[in-house]
């Protein structure tokens, strides 16, 4: 689905439009979220590593705004991230999160499909780059 967020900056942000051609791994956290802080240093590695790949990572907080930021500061995470309200109709359920459980992760093809999704956290970056595999 064509969904509007605001990323950390503020800025308006329409996806899927804005990974076209780049395969994405998008995953859901929040402030509050243990598991999901503890998987992000993860990501922003494996993020790091496939920066001239074409593969990219988007994180989305379900969260406030400033929240987000106090995490993603404290973190030292550099991939993009945007934000949305949590609730029944978030980004995460449009995306297939059923039970809004977080972590929630989703692989998104450069033609802007759902290739696969993952509820709960990465142990690593091994294990996050075996779920990247088709």
């Amino acid at each position: 689905p064509t969904i509007t967020l605001a990323s950390a900056d503020g800025r308006q942000v329409e996806i899927p439009q804005a990974w076209a051609g780049k395969t994405t791994l998008v995953n859901f956290w929040a402030s509050w979220c243990a598991p999901c802080l503890k998987e992000m240093p993860e990501l922003q590695a494996f993020a790091d590593e496939q920066a001239g790949s074409g593969t990219q990572v988007v994180g989305i907080a379900l969260d406030d705004v400033a929240s987000a930021r106090v995490m993603l500061d404290r973190l030292d995470i550099t991939y993009a991230n945007l934000i949305d309200a949590a609730g029944p109709a978030d980004a995460s359920v449009r995306l297939g999160d059923p039970a809004g459980v977080l972590p929630y992760s989703v692989l998104v093809s450069p033609d802007g499909r759902v290739l696969k999704t993952k509820i709960g956290p990465f142990d690593n970056r091994k294990d996050i780059e075996s779920w990247m595999k088709p």
